[in-house]
């Protein structure tokens, strides 16, 4: 009898022992209205998010040094003196023209459909090829259907003081100081000013 009642509390203790089994849950799966809302949600969430990353990247591109669209180093012994012919870069499309007024760096297309005016020396003025229309070697036009003067590009120049000069907003010409040493000159291809209407 006494080895009996001992193995019941041991019996006992191995009930209590035992963890209570947890209360079943029903979860119901989603209704297919519930299921259509949370896969068009998805779906909008992800063309959104990807038409906003493609409208920051075209947006904001971003352009190599060298590169149109970039800045370009333009070497100071290159500089044409004022009323020579002007220096043409054809990698970034721009002309390096200088006149008494100042420096200018021109955009290399024709404001009226897009050609690219070439400097004729014989006439001392650029001419677009395509319609006839012709500008001074300030980018001023003269004749021809083309609607204003050539663009221009923003421009840095630094003289060995330090001291800094850049394009005037209208476009205006860099007076230049002949008796300074330029150390560089920066033309910004992705800023364009437009010409002014004639």
């Amino acid at each position: 009898m006494a080895t009996a009642e001992s193995a019941r509390p041991s019996a006992l203790s191995s009930v209590a022992a035992r963890p209570a089994a947890a209360p079943s849950i029903q979860v119901a799966a989603p209704s297919r209205r519930e299921f259509l809302y949370y896969i068009w949600g998805a779906s909008i969430a992800l063309l959104t998010g990807q038409a906003s990353a493609g409208l920051i990247w075209f947006a904001f591109p971003r352009f190599k040094e060298g590169e149109f669209g970039g800045t370009f180093a333009f070497d100071p012994e290159e500089l044409p003196s004022a009323g020579a012919p002007p220096v043409t870069v054809s990698s970034g499309r721009f002309h390096v023209s200088m006149t008494n007024e100042g420096f200018r760096a021109l955009y290399q297309v024709c404001t009226h459909l897009g050609c690219l005016p070439k400097w004729v020396p014989t006439n001392f003025r650029f001419e677009c090829p395509c319609h006839g229309s012709k500008f001074q070697l300030n980018g001023n036009w003269i004749e021809g259907p083309a609607p204003r003067n050539l663009d221009r590009f923003i421009a840095t120049i630094t003289y060995a003081d330090g001291t800094v000069l850049e394009t005037p907003p209208d476009g205006g010409p860099i007076p230049l100081d002949p008796n300074r040493q330029i150390t560089s000159i920066q033309i910004n291809t992705g800023a364009r000013i437009t010409g002014a209407l004639h």
